[in-house]
């Protein structure tokens, strides 16, 4: 049997905490006076379940709230004063953010049946790859096929000191492979200098690139060292290099030949130890063809292409990205969400995000702040041109666990998240009950 973890926030010490929740053969038990602490053990630790045992201060509720708002992936169960029960702002904590409370005086047999509930639920919920960072060894998340071929491409070219041209649309992470290059190459420890040749007016672009000297026009009071000077040593990322101006294309040209620059209003050369990386959203050998790129620096900056897949070609790592992005940004979620139903995933799987990552960041971080259901719904996601399930079994299926789920929902809500009086209500017993909210991702 794997060890239960549990943390245990109290500022009365341990003895007080072992009072509360008795002797708990096969737990891990963690004890910290405040959240502050408790907010460093989780940045080291990953802990199932967490206990709250009540200061009895509402001062520091607005502190608990923003502590429990940040490591929502912990089950909470909390111990309070009965009195404290009729502030709003504590109610408000308990519905939001606890799997169950309870009052003082504690009954001690009570409090472990939610303990080990509260573990049962975090063991359903845990994804160990995204709490353990050891296991996130790329910057390039996903498990697909897709994923696994660029990986492999890339530990064989960052070793080697060469140009590489990065291809994929707009959004998909070219510039995430850019610095998994950098970083598994052996100039990992030298600067990493990313450009948008895109978003630079071109009369500007060969001044950041190559630097300029004192003099050289209005307004360049000062020698000025570029980008490509900056990232010797290290590499330079240079992304819609399609968009570069042709005369800058020669430049860059002649940089990758002699390994040598001039700066704008120079006479004298500057050798420079960089290596560049391009990435391109466009067709490159069309443009050569149509005469908008030079075929003489496609083939210099072509040594290694390879390319980053589209989101839709990789669609089995949608439920991996969607939970490293409500985990990334966790603190901007409304208070009662607690994860992505399994509806929102399938529709995910019905659209083809023309965006690619990027997309789905968006339109998750809009999810998470609109969101009025603890999960993230299709509607919250408001993709275009995706319906429902077509009306086959699978959705006839879909659509009697939506109405189940709906009616488990309102009956808690009526009953004040009364176990037994919802399960009364609904005419089934109270395990069963347990089983279908387990079933449905629904805690109380």
């Amino acid at each position: 049997m794997p060890v239960k973890r549990l943390i245990c926030i109290t500022r009365e010490g341990s003895a007080h905490a072992r009072a509360c929740h008795g002797a708990l053969p096969g737990w891990d038990v963690c004890v910290v006076e405040h959240p502050a602490a408790a907010r460093k053990v989780l940045s080291q630790q990953h802990y199932g379940v967490g206990l709250l045992l009540d200061s009895s201060d509402s001062a520091d509720d607005a502190e608990l709230e923003r502590f429990l708002h940040q490591h929502h992936h912990v089950r909470w169960v909390g111990v309070f004063d009965a009195h404290r029960l009729v502030q709003p702002a504590l109610r408000e904590l308990i519905a939001a953010h606890l799997v169950d409370f309870h009052t003082l005086p504690v009954d001690t047999l009570r409090l472990q049946h939610s303990l080990g509930h509260a573990h049962g639920m975090a063991s359903m919920a845990t994804r160990p790859a995204l709490h353990d960072g050891a296991l996130r060894v790329s910057h390039i998340d996903g498990a697909s096929a897709a994923i696994a071929r660029l990986r492999s491409h890339i530990d064989k070219i960052a070793a080697v000191d060469a140009p590489v041209l990065i291809c994929g649309e707009s959004g998909s992470g070219k510039e995430l492979a850019a610095q998994e290059i950098h970083l598994r190459s052996p100039r990992a420890t030298g600067p990493f200098i990313a450009i948008n040749c895109a978003a630079m007016a071109p009369t500007l672009i060969h001044s950041e690139l190559f630097g300029h000297e004192r003099g050289a026009f209005t307004g360049a009071m000062r020698d000025k060292q570029g980008l490509l000077e900056a990232a010797s040593g290290g590499s330079i990322f240079l992304d819609e290099i399609g968009d570069l101006p042709l005369d800058l294309q020669a430049s860059l040209l002649r940089f990758l030949q002699e390994r040598v620059i001039y700066r704008v209003g120079g006479t004298r050369t500057i050798a420079v130890d960089a290596r560049v990386i391009t990435a391109t959203h466009v067709d490159l050998p069309q443009a050569v063809a149509d005469g908008r790129f030079r075929e003489d620096l496609y083939y210099r900056l072509s040594v290694f292409p390879i390319r980053v897949p589209a989101l839709r070609e990789r669609k089995e790592d949608l439920p991996l990205l969607t939970d490293l992005i409500f985990n990334k940004f966790a603190s901007e979620r409304s208070p009662q969400l607690k994860g992505v139903s399994r509806e929102a995933l399938q529709a995910m799987a019905r659209y083809d995000w023309p965006g690619n990552v990027r997309e789905l960041i968006n339109r998750m971080r809009r999810a998470m702040v609109l969101a009025e259901h603890r999960l993230v719904m299709p509607e919250d996601l408001d993709l275009p041109g995706v319906g429902p399930i077509c009306p086959n079994g699978v959705g006839l299926g879909t659509s009697r666990l939506s109405a189940e789920r709906v009616a488990i929902g309102e009956s808690l809500a009526r009953s004040g998240n009364n176990i037994s009086r919802a399960a009364r209500e609904l005419g089934v017993s109270r395990m069963t009950l347990y089983r279908l909210m387990a079933k449905h991702e629904i805690s109380v």
